[in-house]
């Protein structure tokens, strides 16, 4: 039996709204991903610090603000200088399509506008997850 990959899902930023971030944990804890859920309100360099600290593979953020491409290279900018540059981060939530290719040269590994079906979002995390060696 394999370990389950390890996912950290958080929402940084000032958006107070938790719903998808909550139903997007279960639904990772449902397909058999290990999620450790940090809930509302964090800062980037806290994202970054307990994804060091709780070994993850994968960090997954949850933006309705708007503030998506700042927040996602805060976020991307926190986790090198903790030096966890190997940890995959993923963008979910109110999400324009044009700014995909902006979230994606920010650091983000995948992007998930409203919208996409969770059977989606689990499937490419699958294949993220596998395509790199786990942290030791």
């Amino acid at each position: 039996m394999s370990t389950p990959v390890r996912v950290l899902v958080g929402k940084p930023g000032l958006d107070g709204h938790d719903r998808g971030a909550k139903l997007v944990a279960r639904t990772l804890r449902d397909a058999g991903f290990e999620v450790i859920y940090l809930g509302i309100r964090q800062k980037p360099e806290t994202i970054a610090a307990v994804a060091v600290q709780e070994d993850v593979r994968i960090v997954g953020l949850s933006i309705l603000s708007g503030a998506h491409v700042a927040l996602t290279e805060k976020v991307a900018n926190a986790l090198r200088a903790a030096g966890a540059e190997d940890v995959l981060l993923v963008v979910g939530g109110t999400i324009p399509k044009r700014d995909v290719p902006r979230l994606e040269a920010a650091g983000a590994a995948a992007v998930y506008p409203t919208g996409t079906p969770l059977e989606t979002m689990v499937e490419s995390m699958r294949e993220l997850s596998a395509d790199v060696q786990a942290p030791s």
